[in-house]
């Protein structure tokens, strides 16, 4: 019997959540777990597809990915969720789902400072916002609500991927999910 959970990580664009979750996959597929990555753009463009980036359409799109990741984590998939999830109620409704089905929920900031995040700009978003392309971009002109009492909290910059999804790792062990 293989044990599920939900894993989500929230932080800014290009803090380093999908680059953490691949390489936390990695590992624990190769230990023999059961793991998905819900990428976040994935979801949106089949999952949540018309869906844009106001209050209320962000936070039907986290209760989707909720769902999803709940579903899979009930039956022993460790579901690794590198999404934004700008809204402490949105993460919030997530956790109380899980927590109502019995289901493994743990959710790690990914803290990257948004200067660091502009720096790395993985998808030219900031460079798109700064040149008046773009609006709404997470942290910089629309609101994120950094969680208070993350069970892990991640400040990328200060190490390798390899150590945050080690850091990550460490706690899924601690909790006996890993």
């Amino acid at each position: 019997m293989t044990t599920g959970a939900t894993v989500w990580l929230t932080g800014l664009p290009s803090a380093g959540k999908t680059t953490i979750a691949h390489e936390l996959a990695g590992r624990l597929r190769a230990e023999g777990h059961r793991v998905e990555v819900l990428d976040g753009d994935e979801i949106r463009e089949f999952i949540s597809a018309g869906l844009g980036f106001s209050r209320e359409d962000r936070h039907t799109n986290v209760q989707r990915i909720g769902f999803v990741a709940e579903l899979l984590a009930r039956n022993g998939v460790l579901a690794l969720v590198p999404v934004i999830a700008p809204y402490q109620d949105s993460r919030e409704a997530v956790r109380k789902r899980h927590q109502a089905n019995g289901t493994a929920y743990l959710e790690i900031h990914v803290a990257t400072p948004v200067e660091v995040c502009s720096e790395r700009d993985v998808k030219g978003l900031y460079a798109k916002q700064a040149a008046g392309e773009l609006t709404g971009l997470t942290g910089v002109d629309d609101p994120y609500e950094a969680p208070e009492s993350p069970d892990l909290r991640i400040e990328s910059q200060n190490q390798t991927v390899q150590e945050s999804a080690a850091s990550v790792y460490a706690l899924l062990s601690e909790r006996g999910l890993a």
